[in-house]
């Protein structure tokens, strides 16, 4: 038997924009995972495309995640954070000279000029165009995800804010690329019976489930997780191979936690003397990840042996061909029961690759030329899979997701964020209201009810629940979800008395200015009533 192999990146991060301050703390979250893991993702997909080594992956880049990419104003100051990264890099080299050290710091460094040079150079700062092309190339297929990356579950009962999400990003996703063949992201893969409608309504043709949506669905699964299925409307899933991506995954017993690999919280901005180390963190004297690590994980203390590049080099490669052994065991196990050749959707973040598993990119890069040269193993795309095989069984999903307990209590926890929803909903029935009261609206009322119409999508982000819910950045997530309240209170609060706060308007049209397409009037549940605008002629690329 043949193993399809059917690998999505999930890249992602959270709407963080703050051009009030000259410098915000957590902007370096887009910055760390350019430098870490999208620019060399890229390199290294564009040198295997060079070389002609054949290759099939998927990725769904987050609206938000583009709207950061090409932004102005991140990308100045991305350009700022690479150069004084570099200027570290330069003083590190000087610093450890004759130290076992010093080689891995001129690695970092030589690794910081060429990302540097390649975004700057190369791709003149245009890093989605680099997706882009590899899209038209076929090496990869680009998916969208919810314009927020919103845990869709929690707002099943809010049917127009849920399909805000969906066809805001669909939209998005169509003004971005090229090319776009309706695969759409659950975001933590948070499904509900129902949503299948929503999806299909914007001609999205396949979607991404964990394994429990089938197993738990009311009918019987034929296949397990190694096939697909299809809803009876016709959106075609595909349930995440749980055993497999953990392999990767797993924090504790995956591949990431390998000895000899570099590790990540062991960093020179919390080690070395606030004399040296404060021109390269936060004021005042906020220490941050630097990303010059010099220890590999070792094990459970704090003696840390010097990290290796070439142990960790060999060691990923050995990985790369064990994760295929562990692929080719799993068909030989079905041999004879599955009346089909097996697929495998094995799904992570992208941010794992380079940031958090520092030797995670070469790994990927190892199983791709391992896998192009065998014949029992194809790397492939959900839509190149279906354009072959048409045989799906109809099935009803579950409700499900990839949380922790494998259903809502991640976003949805008594203990940490679960007071926060009800005001989220309040702020919802508002925007409908507002949509509702005043439909068409032109000029300056049109901008305020537009810019209400972006807080409200960017209140439903799954980042602020779940940071919440981990004490992971909470006082930053509590703000960001009082502040979108607060600002479609005031919108609502000046609407109602028929007046626009213009000071307001200008400020947050500046500071939060994603979606530059939206139309309030999508939040007006008479606009599902109208055929979805992907298949207007101003968006017809789909």
């Amino acid at each position: 038997m043949k193993s399809y192999l059917n690998l999505i990146f999930n890249s992602h991060l959270p709407f963080v924009r703050h051009p009030e301050y000259e410098n915000f703390l957590e902007e370096d979250w887009l910055y760390e995972a350019m430098n870490e893991s999208y620019i060399p993702l890229v390199r290294m997909l564009n040198r295997l495309h060079a070389e002609d080594v054949p290759f099939k992956l998927t990725f769904s880049i987050s609206p938000t995640l583009s709207s950061m990419l090409s932004d102005p104003l991140l990308k100045e100051r991305f350009a700022a954070y690479m150069e004084k990264h570099i200027e570290l890099g330069e003083k590190e080299v000087n610093r450890l000279q004759g130290k076992a050290e010093e080689k891995i710091a001129r690695m970092y460094l030589q690794a910081l000029n060429e990302n540097y040079s390649f975004w700057r150079d190369e791709c003149r700062t245009d890093l989605l165009e680099e997706f882009n092309k590899l899209n038209n190339e076929g090496c990869i297929e680009l998916i969208t995800t919810a314009a927020t990356h919103s845990y869709l579950p929690l707002f099943k009962n809010f049917e127009v804010a849920t399909n805000a999400q969906i066809e805001t990003a669909v939209i998005n996703q169509i003004t971005t690329f090229d090319r776009y063949n309706g695969g759409f992201w659950l975001p933590e893969c948070g499904f509900y019976p129902g949503l299948e409608e929503s999806l299909k309504r914007h001609n999205v043709s396949w979607t991404s489930l964990s394994a429990q949506a089938f197993v738990l669905s009311e009918d019987k699964v034929l296949r397990g997780n190694y096939a697909p299925v299809r809803c009876p409307n016709g959106l075609n899933c595909f349930a995440r191979d749980y055993n497999l991506s953990s392999l990767v995954w797993a924090s504790d017993e995956g591949y990431p936690a390998d000895p000899d690999y570099r590790e990540f919280y062991r960093d020179i901005g919390y080690d070395l003397p606030l004399d040296y180390i404060s021109p390269y963190i936060h004021e005042p004297n906020v220490r941050v990840f630097t990303g010059f690590k010099y220890w590999a994980i070792t094990g459970n203390t704090a003696d840390k042996v010097v990290y290796s590049p070439e142990k960790a080099s060999r060691k990923a490669k050995l990985h790369a061909s064990n994760f295929l052994y562990h692929v080719k065991r799993r068909t030989e196990s079905v041999n004879g029961i599955l009346d089909i050749d097996p697929c495998y959707t094995v799904s992570w973040d992208t941010e794992l690759f380079g940031h958090w598993w520092f030797e995670g990119i070469q790994w990927l890069e190892n199983l791709i030329r391992e896998a192009s040269t065998r014949t029992d193993i194809q790397l492939t795309t959900p839509t190149e899979y279906l354009s072959q095989f048409e045989d799906l069984q109809t099935l009803r999903p579950s409700f499900s997701s990839w949380g922790d307990g494998g259903f809502s209590q991640v976003w949805n926890d008594h203990s940490t964020n679960a007071w926060l929803i009800k005001h989220i909903y309040k702020s919802i029935e508002h925007m409908q209201e507002l949509s509702v009261r005043f439909p068409r609206q032109t000029s300056l009322k049109n901008r305020f009810l537009t810019q209400a119409a972006r807080e409200t999508l960017l209140l439903m982000a799954s980042d602020w629940p779940f940071m919440i819910h981990n004490h992971s950045t909470e006082e930053y997530a509590l703000k960001r979800i009082t502040g979108h309240i607060e600002n479609l209170n005031l919108v609502y609060d000046n609407m109602s008395k028929n007046a626009v706060n213009t000071e307001w308007l200008v400020k947050a049209e500046k500071r939060n200015n994603i979606f530059p397409f939206i139309d309030y009037n999508i939040f007006n549940p008479e606009h599902l009533k109208e055929p979805s605008l992907v298949y207007t002629s101003e968006y017809q690329k789909i």
